[in-house]
């Protein structure tokens, strides 16, 4: 079976943030290592979503609280200067070239296969070079599949042929549309929504629901549409689109919605959800299902797979669609395949154990930067209360925190912590407001470390800080 092939201990097919971490820790166990990409080393993160996004986002959150500060307010009238923010963005994606990533590959003593990999039989993975030619790579331990997803597009009549925007151009355009339209009411629509708004689109939201964030906590939504209505971005909820057409080459795009009515913009951005990058990775050839999903448990090893050689982490399991979270499963799964080639009798999956991805499953987090920005952790108090857990959930009005009127004038936002009444710790936090997403790492280690809510009156924020929300909260439970 290994005539003409490269053997490694681990094989793992996809070089983007999770591959990498996924092969640093079989690497750190030992184990020689083979990662297979057929794009950029660095993957959709690095090039197309969370880096260039939030490069893209950065500006236009700082001129926002620019504006809400006293002395730095009348500097941060002027618009932004669209030609440096491109700049910034096209730097941190180091132009779309991917040397970086590929030295730091070269450092850890992992061996880089250019091309698309896809499995023949188990253990064994065929790469299709860039030139044509076909090389073999065996492994013996672990074959791990890091290919993650991407956009997913509804079949509308006309969509292909209107060359509509997905994550991947809204990232990378180098240039502003006069008008965009943005059909979707998740993360990817508003912060896209936010960026391109700020610089100068007129954009029109069109979301099927009834409004934004609707996987989050209802207020989280609700204030992010306050804001961008308030940037002039237009919100239509409850609508979809039926068709889509495009004049031309370079012409308008027209979308027809289900009322009748249409809407003309320049570009057209689909933020309608995500498909797993496993339509051709052989995996009919092992008993799996071509396109789908890959079902794991929580050492991230692929279930009903003879041999237990198959291992997926990151978006193509489907358990969290987060770059950090899928970061944190390679993490896991690197340690179980190292313990398990070492021969380890008896690995740590107990909950919170060192190789089980406990987090998955309730202490999941999450900033989505927006302005205001809002970040999550754990459960809603609907999924909460869903799981039958007995709850309390606790809301504070974070405007009235003093360390948040410093922070900016007329600070808004709100503050959530849910309360597991029978096993006394938080199940889950909601903060929306300017400058959130570095308060949000404080709840995630409350939630995943369950804390017990009396020792958190112990922990003392700093005055004046955002962070005094913390006490706020724990005094209003207390009573």
């Amino acid at each position: 079976m290994n005539s003409g092939a490269d053997e490694y201990d681990v094989v793992v097919l996809g070089a983007g943030p999770v591959g990498e971490n996924l092969a640093d820790r079989a690497r750190a166990a030992g184990l020689s290592t083979a990662i297979v990409e057929s794009e950029l080393v660095g993957g959709e993160c690095a090039y197309w979503a969370c880096v260039p996004s939030k490069a893209l986002l950065r500006p236009v959150l700082a001129r926002a609280e620019a504006r809400r500060t006293p002395g730095a307010r009348q500097g941060a009238e002027a618009p932004l200067d669209v030609a440096a923010v491109l700049a910034h963005r096209d730097a941190f994606v180091s132009n779309w070239k991917d040397d970086g990533q590929v030295g730091w590959l070269d450092s850890a003593g992992i061996d880089l296969v250019r091309g698309h990999g896809r499995l023949v039989e188990p253990c064994r993975v065929a790469v299709t070079q860039p030139d044509g030619q076909e090389r073999f790579l065996v492994a013996r331990h672990a074959v791990a599949v890091c290919t993650g997803s991407r956009a997913a597009l509804p079949p509308l009549p006309g969509l292909a042929e209107a060359r509509p925007w997905t994550s991947r151009e809204a990232t990378s355009s180098s240039t502003v549309p006069r008008r965009l339209a943005v059909v979707g009411g998740g993360v990817v629509a508003v912060e896209m929504a936010t960026a391109w708004s700020a610089l100068g689109s007129e954009v029109t939201m069109l979301i099927r629901g009834p409004g934004l964030l609707e996987r989050m906590e209802a207020f989280a939504g609700e204030l992010v549409a306050e804001s961008l209505a308030e940037a002039g971005v237009k919100i239509r909820t409850g609508t979809s689109a039926t068709a889509v057409r495009r004049d031309g080459a370079q012409g308008p795009v027209t979308l027809t919605l289900d009322g009748g009515e249409t809407v003309e913009a320049d570009e057209v951005l689909f933020a309608t959800g995500r498909a797993p990058r496993t339509d051709d990775l052989g995996l009919e050839t092992v008993g799996l299902t071509p396109g789908g999903w890959l079902d794991v448990d929580d050492t991230c090893r692929v279930r009903n797979v003879p041999g237990g050689w198959l291992y997926a982490a990151g978006d193509v399991n489907h358990r969290a669609l987060l770059t950090h979270q899928g970061k944190y499963q390679a993490r896991i799964a690197g340690a179980a395949i190292g313990a398990r080639a070492q021969g380890v009798p008896l690995l740590e999956t107990d909950r919170w154990g060192a190789h089980a991805a406990t987090a998955d499953h309730g202490a999941v987090p999450q900033v989505v930067f927006t302005d205001p920005e809002v970040g999550a952790v754990g459960l809603t108090a609907e999924q909460a209360e869903a799981e039958g857990r007995s709850i309390r959930v606790v809301d504070y009005d974070m405007g009235q925190v003093s360390g948040a009127a410093l922070y900016a004038d007329g600070y808004r936002g709100r503050a959530r912590m849910i309360v597991d009444l029978d096993r006394g710790h938080l199940v889950g936090v909601t903060f929306v407001g300017p400058g959130v997403g570095e308060l949000l790492h404080s709840a995630t280690v409350a939630v995943a470390g369950e804390v017990p809510i009396e020792r958190l009156w112990h922990a003392v924020p700093s005055f004046p800080t955002v962070s005094e929300v913390w006490l706020r909260l724990l005094e209003a439970y207390r009573g």
